[in-house]
Order: structure tokens, then sequence, then C-alpha cells
């Protein structure tokens, strides 16, 4: 049977606390650095697992929401957004050079995310923000999204994410979590889903159309409830080589 290589990552750091149990079947992390979770004790702790693991670390900076975990747009001028995501960022560069491990990736977290997508003058705003890890360091964006083709067109390092345990619209945007169809809780249906997107470059939406879609890596969320089952299960059933740490 061939074999693909694919990295498997998740958000990790937000106060759920299982990452010592998802660690060994993951390949690198997105950390929460103060804006929708996250502080100097959670980030210095995740990032000393992650050395343990050998995993790529990477910094998951957010509207400045805790309240609403990130994931509801924030009404902040550009001038804040920018200056949170820099002060988010200085943060965890501190805790990751205490601790002499690089950053690999930079991964916008929930509406954020979600937002910079489709926002043109929303997806300028992150890249200013975050222009001083330009070198060397990846951003993981979403295929086909408006940050991923204006980062493109700057000559920045990209990865394609694809999420494992969510469901997809037709227009590539994630499925609500206010929807009842929004996860993907069953690793065998976890499984059924990413094996045409990293195999075929296709996926397949809540509507049963076929859509072109590339991915580098592929996000299970650890606050999903099945989380370890389902990297559990695609540890064995998934016909991928984990992706080594860069030296």
């Amino acid at each position: 049977m061939k074999s693909w290589t694919i990295d498997i990552n998740c958000d990790v750091g937000e106060g759920i606390g299982n990452e010592e149990a998802l660690f060994p079947f993951i390949s690198s992390c997105n950390i929460a650095c103060g804006g929708h979770a996250g502080d100097i004790k959670s980030m210095t702790e995740i990032v000393r697992l992650s050395k343990l693991h050998k995993i790529r670390v990477g910094a998951h900076p957010s509207y400045p929401d805790k309240p609403n975990f990130g994931r509801k747009i924030m009404k902040i001028s550009a001038s804040e957004l920018k200056q949170s995501i820099v002060d988010q960022l200085n943060t965890f560069s501190r805790v990751i050079r205490n601790e002499d491990v690089p950053l690999h990736h930079i991964k916008a977290h929930g509406a954020l995310y979600n937002q910079t997508a489709k926002d043109e003058s929303l997806a300028e705003i992150y890249l200013e923000a975050v222009s001083e890890y330009n070198n060397g360091v990846f951003l993981y964006v979403p295929f086909g999204s408006k940050i991923a083709n204006i980062a493109i067109k700057k000559g920045l390092k990209i990865k394609y994410e694809a999420f494992g345990d969510r469901n997809y619209n037709d227009d590539l945007s994630l499925v609500s979590r206010k929807s009842k169809n929004a996860l993907i809780e069953k690793p065998e249906k976890v499984l059924e889903h990413i094996l045409p997107i990293i195999k075929e470059h296709r996926l397949f939406t809540i509507h049963g159309k076929i859509v072109q879609i590339m991915a580098d890596t592929i996000c299970v969320h650890s606050d999903t409830q099945t989380a370890l089952e389902i990297l559990m299960y695609l540890s064995k059933e998934l016909p991928f080589k984990k992706v080594q740490l860069q030296k």
C-alpha cells in the first residue's frame, strides 16, 4: 500500500487538559497564547510537553476575547487587533526562547481564522501583525482563502490546513458550530472524511458536493469530545507517515 506523509495538528493549551494523552498521536500543535485562552504558565507547560514528544510548535493567536473563547467576531479597531496579536506572539516568543524551542508556524484561532479566510482587509491586518515572523515560519491557512491568496502574493510560507473533525459548506467554509452537523465525532467518519482530501485533493461537503481542496496538515480539535479516540484510530488506520520534527 502506498503511504503519504501528513501532519496531524491540534489546538491546545485551551484549558481542556488532555494534551498529555493526545501528543503521542500528533506531529504539530497550535498553542493558545492569551487571546482566547492560555497564559505564560500554560504556554510553558505545553511547550515543554511538545519538546518531550518532538512535536512542532505553533502559536495560536485569537481575538482578545476569553469570555467567548475567540469564537465570535469581535468589534475592535484595526490598531487594537493588530497590537493584541503582536502582544500575544511576543509573549509566546519569550516562552519558546526560554525553552529553546523553535517556532514552526502560526495559526489564527476561531472567528479570527474564519474571518481572515473571507475578509481581505482583516487578512491584511493579521498578516501585518505576524510580519515579524515571515522569515522561516509557516502560516497555517485554509485552501482557497483570502488570507492564503494574499500570503502567496507576498511570498510568505504557508501550509494549507483542513479539519478532520468538522464538516464543510460548499464554499469551503466550516459548517457553523450551531448546527448539529458541524462536528464529525466518530473516528471512522473522520477517516472517511480526510482520505479523499489527502489522496485525491477533493472534499465532500455537507450537501454532498465534491469540491477541490489541498491540505498539508489536518487539524483535530482537542476540545472535540472524541478527540483522543479519533487520533488513536487514525494512528492505526491512516496510511500516512507521521511528519518528523524538523532539525
